[in-house]
């Protein structure tokens, strides 16, 4: 069991810390918060990644695969939904030009958008049910307990590499402090960033 572990920790590690929509949202969250709205979304997309493993238990994933029409319908309403965060963002840059004034949102808001973007990435359903039910084993008891095991691999990787992302972010954040026009071009090159991210996921999704 602890080889297992150890080979899908790797393989959970590698696609966390590939850049996507999960990533640039944290990225969001921080530059525009600070450091306690980055750690929110990334507790948001933790929580996500726990959704991910029931509803891959539930099948859910396995519908995805089965229907692509379902699973593309999936992926542009997550899409578009990132791109509307983007957008909501280059709305209101000048939340950046005050970094010590109170947080544009509620770190609730935060968490709850955090946890719907993970939610809404049908790719994470496909890995869940590419790879997920290989480490799952009857011979080794309870299969709950194995799932609840492999989400904590998962969760450790999202809040290691999600959480050094809040940090770099939230250093930058600071080190713009007494430069507005620096604070205004960052937030529409992160709001950019959302919207590209959103484009990129819709295209190679649905090719």
């Amino acid at each position: 069991m602890a080889e297992n572990l150890w080979l899908y920790a790797v393989l959970v590690f590698g696609i966390v810390v590939l850049p996507g929509m999960d990533m640039a949202f944290v990225l969001a969250s921080t530059l525009a918060d600070g450091r306690r709205a980055g750690f929110a979304a990334v507790a948001g997309l933790t929580l996500g990644g726990l959704g991910h493993v029931l509803m891959s238990a539930c099948g859910i994933g396995l519908l995805l695969q089965r229907w692509p029409a379902l699973s593309n319908a999936v992926l542009a309403v997550g899409a578009l939904y990132v791109a509307w965060l983007g957008l909501s963002l280059a709305r209101h840059t000048g939340a950046l030009v005050q970094v010590a004034d109170a947080p544009s949102r509620p770190l609730h808001v935060t968490f709850a958008r955090a946890t719907a973007t993970c939610l809404l990435n049908p790719k994470a359903y496909l890995f869940m049910l590419a790879v997920f039910p290989q480490f799952l084993r009857p011979e080794r008891g309870g299969l709950w307990w194995q799932a609840l095991s492999l989400f904590l691999v998962g969760a450790a990787s999202q809040v290691l590499v999600y959480g050094s992302v809040a940090l770099a972010a939230d250093r930058v954040r600071s080190a713009l402090r007494d430069s507005a026009r620096a604070q205004v071009a960052l937030g529409r090159s992160i709001a950019l960033l959302l919207m590209l991210t959103a484009a990129w996921a819709l295209t190679s999704g649905w090719r």
